[in-house]
């Protein structure tokens, strides 16, 4: 039998450290999930556990290329735990539509996309061909709370 999709989840939620059950907490005016009829945005997502960002620094700098892929995936399942939340299951999920990754990047770092591949694959991963999607990865000089990487999302649910 074929796992399911929340299973794959919890999966790649365990082998990060990622609670799929936690808070998600939004820090000023806004919603951390908006929901216009099938579609879903969720708005930027650094890798915080809990209270804590837990990677932080300029890629290529203070930090290296797999601390950021690291990154990325905890920023990723935060979008989709928003989205199990919002819809009570991530096998209502259509299809994953677009995704922007970005990457705090020290000076002359160039493999933003790199870092924007591991969350490509974890949403591959948990989501199967639902999770192909459109993508955006764009060097920044800062994020919040000192995070290396956000990461922002769009998907579409079944009707």
């Amino acid at each position: 039998m074929a796992e399911t999709r929340a299973q794959l989840f919890l999966q790649q939620a365990a082998a990060v450290g990622f609670d799929a059950d936690d808070e998600i907490r939004i820090g000023g005016n806004y919603q951390a999930l908006v929901r216009d009829g099938n579609l879903l945005y969720v708005s930027g997502q650094v890798p915080r556990i809990g209270s804590e960002v837990v990677v932080k620094g300029a890629v290529g700098g203070e930090i290296d290329l797999a601390a950021a892929q690291h990154g990325a995936r905890i920023a990723v399942l935060r979008c989709l735990a928003l989205l199990q939340r919002e819809l009570g299951s991530l096998e209502q999920i259509a299809r994953m539509l677009t995704m922007t990754v970005y990457v705090r990047s020290a000076a002359g770092f160039a493999q933003q996309s790199e870092v924007a591949d591991a969350a490509s694959e974890l949403l591959l991963q948990v989501m199967g061909d639902a999770g192909r999607h459109a993508r955006t990865s764009v060097g920044v000089a800062e994020l919040p709370k000192g995070a290396a990487v956000e990461i922002a999302l769009q998907a579409r649910a079944n009707s």
